[in-house]
């Protein structure tokens, strides 16, 4: 269900309401066993006190289990209720998170930070679309410096394809080494508009365009 921009999901809820019935189910056969057991007993020589003491027991076991089950749902629509209602915070909002690279081109735009620790001789930027084929290159050699470098597309594309690279999840790599031919390793994220809050196994996470971003990943916050 999405309204105002945020997608609930029910796998949860679908997950805990079979068990209660499951549970539930168990419950009235074990009442209606029991049940049937004591009118059909023999007068003569009824059941024995200490068995009837067992089963009595595992009926209240059950109706407790039941009970607990239905007061964990409820705690688990309330905490997924507060998870949700302080995610939809970030509605409207810039994020920059922490994505090792994926990142999400957004009408014709795609915004990616990356810090590189040391000061970089060669760097190569490449774009990757979701089915992994390399759509932009780029050497950014002699623009990128040690510290943050930000890198912006518009869905340029230097593999051979005409027009622009459609909307939708790519991801940044990239390659650099120092003056003695290192390798630097570079951290990279990401910022974009928050469009939707979707929940995913009732965790609430922000959607920029395609791109799901958990809320651990978020790193900063600014506005649209």
């Amino acid at each position: 269900m999405t309204t105002a921009g945020i997608s609930l999901g029910s796998s949860n809820t679908q997950t805990t309401n079979a068990a209660v019935q499951q549970l539930t189910g168990n419950f009235d056969t074990f009442l209606q066993l029991l049940t049937t057991q004591l009118q059909n007993q023999d007068p003569m020589n009824p059941m024995d006190s200490n068995q009837f003491t067992q089963q009595l027991v595992m009926y209240s076991q059950v109706e407790q289990q039941i009970n607990t089950n239905s007061n964990l749902q409820n705690l688990i629509g309330l905490t997924e209720g507060n998870a949700g209602s302080a995610a939809v915070g970030y509605l409207g909002k810039d994020v920059t998170a922490n994505t090792n690279g994926s990142g999400a081109l957004v009408g014709g735009t795609a915004d990616w930070t990356y810090n590189l620790p040391s000061t970089p001789a060669k760097v190569t930027l490449t774009v990757t679309n979701s089915s992994g084929q390399v759509v932009y290159t780029q050497d950014a050699s002699s623009s990128a410096t040690s510290g943050n470098n930000t890198f912006s597309w518009d869905g340029t594309q230097t593999n051979g394809n005409s027009g622009t690279a459609p909307d939708g999840n790519y991801t940044l790599s990239v390659t650099a080494t120092d003056a003695t031919g290192a390798s630097i390793t570079p951290a990279i994220s990401f910022t974009g508009a928050v469009n939707e809050i979707s929940f995913q196994n009732g965790v609430p996470v922000l959607m920029i365009g395609t791109l799901a971003v958990p809320l651990s990943q978020v790193s900063s916050i600014g506005s649209s």
